[in-house]
């Protein structure tokens, strides 16, 4: 039997019929398709510029050997903060897609495609996947991102999967809100006019509900900056409702654009269906507000603070912390050290408390200052650490050590101001540097605010040129001074005349009614 009669006979098309293709093929077009527009995507100027924007601004932040605060980050401050930088690339994707859906329109070449095999349904699906490699590369981005914080010897806290998702799925929202609006509007301009359009009815709607909780988290991003990092517990962020909502909402849409292009299967209607359960149960779970038991643990954290913190002895104090913080406690015990090893008196060998505080009962976005604590010996620190607020603590510890407690400190600011601000920045690295820092106007003459983590200190411009002198002589020479003239020096009937006196550094300028301990702080 020869082999011929085992080839199967194949189907030839009859003039005028159109070969039907197999649904793998169809599938592999669809890929094809999909791949040749994302390249397209990529040759468009604004996506590719915004792309390398995106890219090259957060390796800027994160290799550019930026100390501060960004070496003490929290993980759970770390993941929102990844949401925002995908929003300029969402915007240029969803022009670009719109553009590149209209273009066979644009050149007239439209009608070309009824000889075509594809359906346009499977076109405009086409489109919708092409922004999937964006989508790719602004997850890596994030994950490295996120990563790189996490691994950083002072970072603290957990960051939730929730939140680092919402880039992505911002960028794959806006392509497919694209192609949707292609599918709605079939004119070239109407992409930008609709981004200025939808930013103003946002600011609009946000006004009138005065921001409304439910109003604000239907947005693609949700910020909520302001506070001091939060633990991870008292975060209370719906993220992982928003997720879904976005997922949802990118789904639905994306179902609308392909039934606008003719896609009319079983399929499709099932996955609409999902798409819209989806998105109503994300918009559910993210509309409530903070919750009773949320409010509650905010508030016991904030006015009762000791009742959830850990207490660690290092040395001669006390180094109180939230848990999640518990590790930068010898952090601290190194600037109290510093400062106690230059104080005089019963100072040097005080047994001081140092307590972690916050203030959530104001939500995310609250800013509240810290009231000064009436408890003697016990200092204020707060949940940031690294830059400046390295010596604003400093401050704080001086000033207890001085006056007492952070509330007798924060009453006067008479000529002991001289002798707080000493011990404070003589004991960093770079004394001068951390007496800018420290003075609200970042300046190291006349008169200025300090700031320490529960108010501040009030210097005057006579004060200002003590501590100067005093920075530029050698700091073990000052030191024995302040030791042998403790009692002195942190009296407040001492003036800054004699307190330059006794320091034996020049003093500029006639003294004011604050120098002679009157406890006026005129500047």
């Amino acid at each position: 039997m020869s082999a011929a009669t085992h080839t199967r006979p194949r189907t030839v098309p009859a003039d005028g019929e159109r070969a039907v293709p197999s649904p793998r093929s169809r599938v592999a077009a669809v890929i094809a398709l999909a791949r040749f527009e994302a390249r397209e995507l990529l040759l468009q100027i604004p996506v590719l510029l915004f792309l390398a924007v995106y890219v090259g601004y957060t390796g800027w932040t994160l290799f550019s050997g930026r100390e501060g605060m960004d070496a003490f980050p929290a993980l759970q401050d770390v993941d929102r903060s990844t949401q925002a930088a995908p929003l300029l690339l969402a915007i240029a994707l969803f022009v670009g897609v719109n553009r590149a859906v209209l273009r066979a329109r644009r050149q007239s070449t439209d009608r070309h495609f009824d000889v075509l095999v594809m359906e346009p349904w499977r076109r405009t699906l086409a489109h919708a996947l092409s922004v999937l490699p964006f989508v790719a590369i602004t997850a890596l981005v994030v994950g490295f991102e996120f990563t790189w914080m996490a691994l950083k010897p002072g970072a603290v806290g957990h960051g939730s999967p929730a939140e680092l998702v919402v880039g992505p799925l911002v960028i794959l929202l806006a392509g497919v809100l694209g192609v949707l609006l292609a599918r709605l509007v079939p004119v070239g301009f109407v992409a930008p006019p609709f981004v200025i359009g939808a930013y103003a009815v946002t600011v609009l709607v946000s006004a009138s509900t005065q921001g409304a909780h439910w109003v604000t988290w239907l947005g693609p991003v949700v910020s909520d900056a302001g506070a001091d990092p939060f633990p991870s517990d008292l975060v209370g962020r719906p993220a992982a409702w928003h997720a879904l909502y976005l997922i949802g909402l990118a789904v639905l849409l994306l179902c609308l654009a392909v039934l606008l292009s003719g896609g009319r299967t079983r399929l499709l209607a099932a996955v609409a269906v999902v798409a819209v359960a989806a998105t109503g149960v994300g918009v559910a779970g993210q509309s409530p507000g903070d919750s009773a038991s949320l409010a509650a643990a905010r508030a016991k954290a904030s006015v009762t603070p000791q009742k959830v913190q850990v207490c660690i002895e290092r040395g001669r104090s006390t180094y109180c912390a939230f848990p999640e913080w518990a590790g930068r406690t010898a952090d601290w015990a190194g600037v109290v050290d510093r400062i106690q090893s230059r104080a005089g008196g019963s100072a040097g060998g005080e047994r001081v408390t140092v307590r972690q505080r916050i203030d959530a009962r104001y939500g995310l976005q609250g800013d509240a200052a810290i009231d000064p604590s009436s408890t003697p010996g016990t200092v204020t620190v707060g949940t940031r650490w690294g830059g400046n607020r390295v010596p604003e603590f400093a401050v704080g510890v001086a000033s207890v050590l001085v006056a007492g407690s952070e509330e007798s400190a924060g009453e006067r600011c008479d000529a002991r101001v001289v002798t707080i601000m000493w011990l404070a920045t003589s004991t960093q690295r770079d004394p001068m540097k951390s007496l800018r820092d420290v003075r609200l106007d970042d300046s190291t003459s006349g008169s200025a605010v300090v700031l320490s983590p529960t108010g501040g200190l009030s210097m005057t411009a006579q004060q200002t040129t003590v501590v100067r002198e005093l920075l530029a002589e050698p700091h073990y020479s000052v030191a024995a001074k302040v030791k042998a003239h403790w009692t002195e020096l942190t009296s407040p009937k001492t003036s800054t005349t004699r307190v330059a006196e006794l320091l034996g550094v020049p003093v500029g300028g006639k003294g004011t009614a604050a120098d002679s301990g009157s406890g006026s702080c005129d500047m």
